[in-house]
């Protein structure tokens, strides 16, 4: 694809193997979910590139039969999303609902009409997620997730919301990343093209809420986390104020990234002394 192709002329050592990555995301995430006791999955389709690129990993790990696809819109969501995502669905052929969050969402902020649109779009993604959960227990799916490797570092996602999951086969993918799988796969082309949204509120954008291009900041993370150049080496690549704002949001969104922190008492903690594997066996 043309723009996808143009994306990695400029920074190509974001470019990927196709093939052996979606084999090695393809057996992982089946072994994962198989390790669990699970056979089938479920994840949150909003019309955007990375649910759908999740999606069709998710069909080739799986098989259709085995994948749910669910569309959780609010009244402001555009249009134009809902309809990308179902063009996914029907080129996947996997099981899907359309739940809409308007109802619980609009109950709940009636006692506080004063709420941004941050705490409103939060609440939104959590609430989706507690949808995910629900409908995982009652078809014994478990969650994948859909952020990638950009979001996570920014923090750019709502904790035990749209990052929340069981396993997670984007999240080591950088966005540019994101979308040569996704060309690879098959993706529609529209939703490959367009510009990225969380779709929290109306015409909101990525990038345009980050301050940055998507292709900028994955250029300036690889030098900077798989790199590790210096403070002073990636002064010679980038803007000085990308790269603080970068690295301030990488520090403050740290707790994003882990699993709730556990006051130590005894020799036996939880995920600091006892770690054995699930499938170690007691």
């Amino acid at each position: 694809m043309k723009m996808v192709e143009e994306l990695l002329q400029q920074a190509p050592f974001l470019r990927l193997d196709e093939e052996l990555v979606t084999h090695l995301l393809t057996t992982t995430l089946r072994e994962e979910v198989e390790k669990a006791g699970f056979q089938r999955v479920i994840l949150g389709l909003s019309g955007g590139i990375d649910s759908a690129v999740s999606l069709y990993l998710a069909v080739r790990a799986f098989g259709k039969e085995n994948v749910i696809a669910v569309r959780m819109p609010y009244k402001t969501s555009s249009p134009a999303s809902l309809d990308d995502a179902q063009t996914a669905i029907d080129d996947t052929g996997v099981q899907a609902f359309t739940i809409d969050i308007t109802p619980q969402i609009d109950a709940y902020f009636e006692r506080m009409p004063e709420a941004d649109a941050l705490r409103r779009g939060n609440k939104m993604a959590r609430e989706r997620m507690s949808i995910l959960y629900d409908l995982s227990a009652a078809h014994q799916a478990l969650v994948v997730g859909t952020s990638n490797r950009t979001e996570l570092l920014l923090g750019y996602g709502t904790q035990f919301g749209d990052v929340a999951s069981a396993v997670n086969p984007l999240g080591d993918l950088y966005k540019t990343q994101v979308r040569q799988l996704a060309a690879y796969l098959g993706v529609p082309e529209q939703i490959i093209t367009k510009p990225p949204s969380a779709d929290l509120w109306e015409n909101q954008t990525d990038e345009a809420e980050l301050g940055f291009s998507y292709l900028e900041v994955d250029s300036l993370l690889y030098y900077m986390i798989d790199q590790q150049y210096t403070r002073e080496q990636l002064k010679a690549l980038f803007r000085e104020e990308l790269i603080e704002q970068v690295a301030k949001r990488i520090a403050r969104n740290q707790y994003k990234r882990t699993t709730p922190i556990i006051i130590k008492l005894g020799n036996r903690t939880v995920g600091i002394d006892f770690r054995y594997l699930r499938d170690w066996g007691l």
